[in-house]
């Protein structure tokens, strides 16, 4: 995606979206002189650049479509995937809670498709940074491609390797782990934050959330939370308004948490069951 000055009309080059019946969507990159085929009909890329987003277009057949610009969500959901992705329902939440903005430095271990990827690099803006650790190489290649097709891939730097020797960087404002046993590499996280910095996980199940309560305790983290995030949508019919069908419900567990630092205050003493001796041993 293009992130120039946004303009209110289509250009050679953007990003676009065509909405047609019953919602009906396709994402795609502007180019003079291509083609888009459906088969609901042909629309020719130069008759859409020019035209004001919003602007309702007609393919050769005569059906219709909306010309719009995509949001981030749109291209979360588009996104093509060999893995399990993250839905914006839960990426919202991360970004805002984890306090993500321009200029930060963040990482993440477990690219996967590369949707935590793309909002992240989305959030930090040109001047920020994201580090992301993948251990397979296709699906490390899968998570460029498509942060080269929306234009974030210069604000990413992808490391491919397993994460149990640890990370090369420190001082990160945040880390988000998406791996399947998260609670084994604590540890290398700690050493990769800032103090202070935020630490989120995603996790699918109540005994690896539990596994990774006891480690974040031990390894000296603390303003431990868990949450879950329920999405419901409704028909918006003013006469017969009610929930949708279907419910984007259960997705995983997200576990927040951030890295604190040992106090010579003996009346911090108590806290130590909680935060562990990894603190001390750390600094020893």
């Amino acid at each position: 995606m293009s992130f120039t000055p946004p303009s209110s009309i289509a250009r050679d080059g953007d990003l676009a979206e065509l909405v047609g019946l019953r919602h009906k969507h396709f994402i795609l990159n502007l180019q003079a002189g291509a083609k888009f085929e459906t088969h609901r009909g042909v629309l020719l890329h130069d008759d859409l650049i020019g035209k004001p987003w919003g602007t309702q277009v007609f393919s050769h057949l005569g059906a219709p479509f909306f010309l719009l610009q995509p949001s981030l969500a749109d291209l979360l959901i588009d996104i093509p995937r060999t893995t399990q992705i993250l839905y914006p329902k839960d990426i919202g939440f991360i970004l805002v809670t984890m306090g993500v903005g321009p200029g930060q430095k963040v990482m993440e271990a477990g690219t996967g498709s590369g949707s935590m990827t793309t909002a992240l690099a989305f959030a930090v803006g040109p001047e920020g940074r994201v580090i992301s650790y993948e251990v397979k190489q296709d699906v490390q290649n899968l998570a460029r491609k498509n942060l080269t097709r929306f234009g974030l891939d210069s604000r990413v730097d992808f490391k491919l390797r397993d994460i149990q020797s640890g990370f090369d960087e420190t001082d990160a404002d945040s880390f988000f782990l998406d791996v399947p046993n998260p609670y084994d590499y604590i540890k290398q996280v700690r050493l990769a934050l800032k103090p202070g910095g935020f630490l989120c996980c995603l996790i699918p199940t109540f005994n690896q959330v539990e596994k990774t309560l006891y480690a974040l305790r031990q390894n000296g983290f603390a303003f431990i939370e868990v949450c879950e995030i329920l999405l419901r949508y409704y028909k918006p019919e003013p006469s017969r308004m009610r929930p949708t069908d279907r419910m984007v419900a259960h997705t995983g567990f997200l576990v927040f948490a951030r890295r604190i630092e040992p106090s010579a205050d003996p009346r911090g003493a108590e806290l130590s069951d909680e935060v562990g001796g990894a603190i001390e041993e750390e600094q020893a």
